[in-house]
């Protein structure tokens, strides 16, 4: 059940990075789960080793405020070094945006800085033809809006994932990788559009003269709001099976 499920959050922000309550705020919510089911871990000051998969049923990633995954520092490289042993062992993961990009480099994908494609705001997704029989985004119309915050995108999928969505100026916006459950997806499906305003004025000084125009175009994404409470669904599914 879902109430039973415990989730490590991995957290890439600076200490003094407003977003890091809130981002854990968002997470509970999207999943549905009391918020004491869901711990943040700070990669940037905490160990990530083997713990984490006997203490936790899932692991989650969410963004990254000022850091990149194309960052050479010790911490991302530590944190791809564990995405890609989580990837291997199957272990039930659910990353977004930043996360998105990390796992893809993790397993031998491609992520490129591009701001002149950035989506900061709320941007229309298309779902690709693998979609329609995956457990958590068959759920999804073909066409959807999402929210949106990055410069950096995912220019090719290691090999063995399975693209699951596009948009027109960032085509890898969603895939799963191997045959575990871990999923990934650029847009954030943890924000509403509300949440993503907040986030938006947090950083006004990252969009200066941009900001009005971002603020302008964002819309409500309803239709992503449940896509991380049927992750937690398909979780729980998964380790009653395991338990019986």
């Amino acid at each position: 059940m879902r109430s039973d499920l415990s989730f490590c959050l991995l957290q890439i922000r600076a200490a003094s990075d407003p977003v890091r309550a809130e981002e854990v705020d968002c997470f509970v919510r999207r999943l549905e789960v009391d918020p004491g089911q869901v711990v943040a871990l700070d990669v940037l000051a905490e160990s990530l080793d083997d713990s984490i998969y006997e203490r936790f049923d899932a692991v989650l990633v969410g963004g990254s405020g000022e850091f990149s995954v194309l960052d050479d520092v010790p911490p991302i490289q530590r944190l791809l070094d564990f995405l890609g042993e989580t990837a291997a062992r199957g272990f039930p993961t659910f990353a977004s945006c930043f996360g998105f990009q990390a796992m893809s480099l993790a397993l031998g994908g491609e992520v490129v800085h591009d701001g002149e494609r950035a989506e900061v705001g709320t941007f229309d997704i298309g779902l690709t033809p693998d979609a329609g029989s995956d457990e958590i985004f068959g759920g999804l119309p073909e066409r959807f809006l999402a929210q949106q915050g990055h410069k950096d995108h995912v220019t090719r999928l290691p090999t063995g994932a399975r693209h699951l969505a596009s948009s027109e100026r960032s085509p890898f916006q969603a895939a799963r990788f191997g045959e575990g459950l871990v999923w990934a997806t650029q847009f954030h499906p943890e924000l509403t559009e509300d949440d993503n305003r907040r986030r938006v004025m947090r950083y006004h000084e990252l969009y200066a003269d941009e900001i009005d125009a971002v603020l302008e175009i964002l819309r409500p994404s309803h239709e992503t709001h449940g896509l991380l409470a049927r992750f937690a669904d398909v979780l729980g599914d998964a380790s009653g099976k395991r338990s019986g």
